[in-house]
């Protein structure tokens, strides 16, 4: 295991830097000539373009680690810290170290990835905030602004989900070393206007503090979106209003669940509430869920931007493009002859067996994964053509998917293959989160909303004539959870319902197909879905000592 040796701590790398300065020349707030108007406007595009870079920019110089390629990353850890993402066992897994529950403490490097992405990505926001003073900015400014405070708010609810202690079956909510209560601490909070000398004592911050931070965030982008230019929201990297919304819908779900794991009928009708108008602002863009022809396309199916509400954009320029192997196309597409998945002896992208046996035969999406020899839907899946590897449907393995096809469903050229875009949110994200909490609030009203959604939008043309989806799982939040895993596989969104519902993780069930070294049964949330702060900023910041997350490292026995 490679041990830290950056002495580096993220929060006060975001001060230091943001004092530097974060433009060239200020402008005077008031008798600005249109020239210095201009040049503001521009500056600030500018600088929100280069936050949306940072998603698909490595911590570390581009090759240095392979498991190191930007948001898509961050997301891939998470999907294969849950239940539904095996990894074929291979030499070449980078990320097994996360399969495997190991180094997973404040001295390895693994946290410090990402803790160094989070609060990089945090620090491009506060440079744009810090570079405009926001009472008198140009209209266009304030529009720029609004998308930094959205990004900002995404950035601060991923941090709060995974570094909030909340209680496992395997460790206690007190510090290793020093036995202080961490229960619902978060993360320190890093602004535009956070010293340098504030950064060196700044406390993980409380549920509740965190809460009206990010609330903050989330009011002030609502009020000023709409100024973001069609340029921005028309090309999907931007957020614009059904974004925001979005975004208090994961706000307010994660705030459904009290500290005492019983839900808050309060939190769950706004979480409702906001998927809602999630879905009709969305619908004003002309954005629907996606379709069974644009969800099975060889050639755009989940890589075509426009599908979505927000997503990422990777360009043949970037760094990881260029790398060929260290990308999202190479981690999550099984159809390519350059990626890790398209290795001889590939770590393969796999669905769980457990979970795609609960997949309707009659629902399309079943057809994302190769379905075993011999099941009803054996060889109804389209595979693409390698001029080098020949047919995928030949060798995939059951289970594999081919949910993310490749960039214009070429699996050779890596210029156009890893050049895509993967999604950030999606509609149908929404439909879920107002499943679950209506069915918080009001049980029956979210298996109603379930079956509407299946049937609408998810029961395949060839299915028998008559045939509707039913819900006839008696636990109703256990069926859509379900449901939602199966939609939004491979998204790194479902480790947050796991940790917020208390769920448990079973890797060990009889005809499972994890790794025999991954195979961890849990009694509610796992502990690894608590994230441990790393050393490097208890050695920068004093207010954190002594109020870490116990190391979950090695805490389950395999099975």
């Amino acid at each position: 295991m490679k041990k830290i040796t950056r002495l580096l701590a993220a929060g006060c790398l975001a001060s230091t830097l943001l004092m530097t300065g974060c433009i060239e020349e200020t402008f005077p707030t008031s008798g600005a000539t249109e020239e210095q108007v201009t040049s503001s406007n521009e500056s600030a595009s500018a600088m929100l373009w280069a936050l949306h870079a940072q998603l698909n920019t490595p911590v570390w110089s581009a090759g240095s680690y392979h498991f190191d390629f930007g948001y898509g990353a961050m997301m891939h850890i998470r999907d294969v810290q849950t239940g539904d993402m095996p990894i074929n066992m291979s030499n070449y897994d980078q990320f097994w170290v996360w399969e495997e529950n190991q180094a997973q403490g404040k001295n390895y490097l693994y946290p410090q990835l990402i803790w160094n992405y989070y609060y990089r990505c945090v620090l491009a926001c506060n440079k744009l905030l810090g570079a405009f003073d926001e009472e008198t900015a140009t209209d266009e400014v304030k529009g720029y602004l609004a998308a930094a405070h959205a990004y900002r708010a995404m950035f601060y609810l991923d941090l709060a989900r995974l570094y909030e202690y909340l209680p496992t079956d395997v460790t206690t909510p007190q510090d290793d070393f020093y036995g202080n209560d961490i229960t619902n601490l978060t993360v320190p909070i890093v602004t535009e206007e956070t010293t340098e000398e504030q950064c060196y004592n700044n406390p993980r911050a409380t549920r509740e503090e965190m809460a009206a931070f990010i609330l903050s965030d989330l009011q002030v982008a609502e009020a000023n979106i709409g100024l973001l230019g069609s340029t921005e929201t028309s090309s999907h990297c931007q957020p614009a209003l059904d974004v925001v919304y979005g975004l208090y819908a994961r706000y307010y779900l994660w705030l459904g669940q009290n500290i005492d794991d019983t839900p808050n009928a309060a939190n769950y009708t706004q979480a409702r509430d906001y998927a809602r108008k999630a879905i009709d602002a969305a619908a004003q863009r002309g954005l629907q869920p996606m379709t069974e022809e644009e969800c099975l396309s060889t050639s755009k199916g989940f890589n075509d931007i426009n599908c979505w509400m927000l997503g990422s954009q990777v360009v043949k320029e970037n760094e990881v493009v260029q790398t060929g192997i260290i990308n999202w196309v190479s981690w999550m597409s099984n159809e390519t002859s350059f990626g890790y998945c398209g290795m001889a002896g590939a770590p393969w992208s796999m669905i769980d067996a457990g979970l795609y046996a609960k997949a309707d035969d009659n629902d399309f999406r079943k057809r994302m994964w190769k379905a075993p020899t011999g099941t009803a839907l054996d060889g109804k899946t389209d595979f693409l053509t390698s001029t080098e590897n020949g047919y995928f449907g030949d060798f995939l393995p059951a289970y594999a998917s081919v949910k993310f096809r490749p960039g214009e469903g070429n699996p050779d050229d890596v210029n156009l293959a890893a050049a895509t875009a993967y999604p950030l949110m999606r509609v149908e994200e929404m439909y879920f989160i107002e499943a679950e909490a209506a069915e918080h609030v009001a049980p029956g009203t979210g298996k109603q909303l379930l079956e509407s959604f299946m049937n609408s939008y998810r029961i395949a043309s060839d299915a028998p004539a008559g045939y509707a989806y039913t819900c006839t799982n008696s636990d109703v939040i256990d069926e859509i959870i379900t449901q939602k895993s199966i939609e939004l596989w491979g998204e790194g969104l479902i480790f947050f319902d796991i940790k917020r519902l208390n769920r448990s993780v079973n890797r060990a069930y009889s005809g499972s197909n994890w790794s025999s070294t991954t195979r961890f049964v849990t009694s509610g949330r796992p502990a690894w879905m608590n994230y441990v702060i790393v050393q490097t900023e208890e050695n920068s910041n004093s207010a954190v000592r002594g109020y870490n997350n116990p190391d979950p490292s090695g805490k389950y026995k395999l099975q």
